[in-house]
């Protein structure tokens, strides 16, 4: 190319890639703005299968970081046979997992050492589904520190807490409405439990009925997508085979179900005394600092590993065992009261770990004593061991988490046996009313919630709210204008004829003016060759700044906090330099919430 056409070539290069920026910087803020409604379905799906893919990979790398780490020391290579090790190692190695646990956390900047459920959910009720990435940095490490070295913890709650974050952080990145960060960090809820134990429907009502609290048809469908993308993903490395192998079972008789009732009814006390037991050791623990916190976890964890092995790790061999009718009943009642301690201790004192993994143990060992007894009793009559193990599992689970549907869906896809649910509903049931209704007790994460002094506010209203951005309720219908306005500049503007007028002081919009009021001040003041607006008879109305991330009821509560009527929206799109949307009066999310 000749020297001399070559600053033409690079400034047309330069003209098309600011053209490119621009195009690509206004396509993503249509993208923005479309999210902030309440009916942004194709925008959402295509995020939830995005988000259900990468919440699959993270998985995916959790397990094989756990599994290959277990199977590095353990007899056989086994990831799960802690059972093989000698006495002494197996105190000492939950021991020493405990205070490295403890270390890591006791070094950790304090805001990052809140991790799991609870931590989602504080986030989904306070901070619009911002998740930190320290917090899921610590939770991957921590988590697979505690499971490998045998603690009686699960994988469920790293996996919420991480298919959270991988929902919430790229939508936090690409400054999405806090809305929509709500419904990514729910697909990535489900995405991680669908790709951790091959239940893409268990996923989704888990998602929906125990973190998000709530059901609409747009939430399903990107959260269905999500679970289906992270399903297919770890199907294709890990096959499509159930969690658990179990041989084909179904009720015996109908004369078992006055029996399924009250072993409902028994499971459904277990789950109490599991959510009382937590409580107490969290609140007894709360002073220690973490690694004395969680040493003492791994020695407990440890010393109960020496009567009872199958305390130690996830459990999924004891609950298979069960389920085969391998286990004795000395055996099956040594396990719920040994595992249901070891458990308690652990997690109550912080360990990272899940919990729903030990309570579907717990409630297979439970079920399986239960069926022992049965067949005592009515030999001719009652099932096999494994059913009743199986139904202990749903029971159990929705006893402890409150979540019937969740149990149900979870048990249908780990057995892949349908005959199992419509008796195990009667349990599933029984389970759920004598933890709420007889022992007072409320769901597990909400219970440990509340012992940190948190509530989770999810009344219809703040539903309806969070649901919307303050971009599609906000009135775009506005100019801008300084303080003391030339008289041109007037004109113009009522050329314009927007529905509000903003005016700035020192740089900032500060009050709001209908544009009846800029008329008549304009009309009133014929001869002046510049208007000072805000000594206008009507002094207008106060304002406040909202983001245009916000959902209506941080406008709300942004509203009440600052003491105004009206906000303008508006996005920093460089440091120093803001950008306004538009405006939100108080009048406009009261309409927005009646039509929706």
């Amino acid at each position: 190319m000749p020297w001399r056409q070559r600053p033409r070539e690079l400034s047309r290069r330069i003209l098309e890639n600011r053209r490119l920026r621009e195009l690509s910087r206004r396509t993503l803020e249509n993208f923005r703005l479309r999210l902030s409604l309440s009916e942004a379905l194709p925008q959402l799906s295509l995020l939830g299968i995005l988000c259900g893919l990468l919440a699959g990979v993270v998985m995916i790398v959790f397990r094989l970081t756990v599994e290959s780490a277990q199977g590095a020391f353990l007899p056989g290579g086994d990831p799960e046979n802690y059972e093989a090790l000698s006495a002494t190692w197996r105190v000492l190695i939950p021991l020493c997992g405990g205070l490295t646990v403890g270390v890591v956390f006791q070094f950790a900047p304090k805001a990052a050492r809140n991790v799991g459920v609870v931590h989602v959910m504080e986030r989904l009720a306070y901070y619009q589904g911002r998740l930190p990435l320290p917090n899921a940095v610590m939770q991957f490490v921590g988590a697979a520190l505690s499971i490998v070295a045998g603690h009686s913890v699960g994988r469920e709650g790293p996996a919420i807490h991480l298919g959270a974050a991988c929902g919430s952080l790229p939508g936090q990145y690409l400054r999405l409405p806090h809305n929509s960060l709500r419904v990514l960090a729910a697909c990535g809820v489900a995405a991680a439990i669908a790709a951790s134990f091959n239940t893409p429907l268990a996923g989704v009502i888990f998602a929906m009925e125990v973190v998000m609290m709530e059901y609409t048809v747009v939430g399903f469908a990107p959260v269905i997508l999500a679970a289906v993308s992270a399903t297919a993903l770890t199907r294709w490395v890990y096959g499509a085979a159930p969690a658990f192998s179990v041989p084909p079972l179904t009720l015996g008789s109908l004369w078992e179900l006055p029996y399924v009732l009250a072993m409902g009814l028994l499971i459904g006390a277990l789950a109490a005394a599991f959510i009382a037991l937590l409580k107490v050791f969290a609140r007894r623990s709360e002073f220690l600092p973490p690694w004395i916190r969680m040493a003492l976890a791994g020695l407990f964890v440890g010393l109960c590993a020496l009567p009872v092995p199958e305390v130690m790790g996830i459990g999924y061999d004891t609950v298979n065992q069960a389920l085969l009718g391998e286990l004795a009943l000395s055996v099956l009642l040594l396990v719920v009261a040994v595992k249901l301690l070891a458990t308690t201790a652990g997690l109550g004192m912080g360990l990272p770990g899940g919990l729903i993994g030990p309570v579907l143990v717990i409630g297979a060992a439970a079920g399986g004593a239960l069926g022992v007894v049965g067949q005592w009793i009515a030999p001719s009559y009652a099932s096999s061991v494994g059913f009743y193990a199986l139904i202990g599992m749903g029971a159990m689970m929705a006893g402890a988490l409150h979540a019937p549907l969740a149990a149900l869906t979870a048990m249908l896809e780990l057995s892949g046996n349908p005959n199992i649910i419509w008796p195990d509903m009667l349990a599933v049931i029984a389970a759920y009313g004598t933890s709420r209704q007889l022992f007072g007790q409320q769901s597990v994460f909400l219970t440990l919630m509340r012992a940190q002094g948190l509530e989770y506010r999810n009344d219809p209203v703040s539903q309806s709210l969070r649901r919307v951005g303050v971009g599609a309720a906000m009135d775009r219908s506005a100019a801008t204008l300084p303080r003391r306005a030339p008289r041109t500049r007037v004109a113009e503007v009522l050329a314009e004829r927007p529905r509000w007028v903003l005016l700035r002081d020192a740089g900032m919009p500060t009050l709001l003016l209908p544009i009846e009021q800029l008329e008549r001040r304009a009309r009133d003041n014929a001869g002046e060759g510049e208007l000072d607006l805000v000594d206008a008879p009507e002094s207008g109305v106060r304002l406040a700044p909202i983001e245009l991330q916000a959902s209506l009821k941080e406008a709300l509560e942004t509203m009440q906090e600052a003491g105004v009527e009206a906000l303008y929206v508006a996005q920093h799109t460089v440091p120093g330099i803001e950008r306004v949307y538009g405006v939100l009066t108080r009048t406009d999310i009261e309409r927005y919430y009646r039509q929706g």
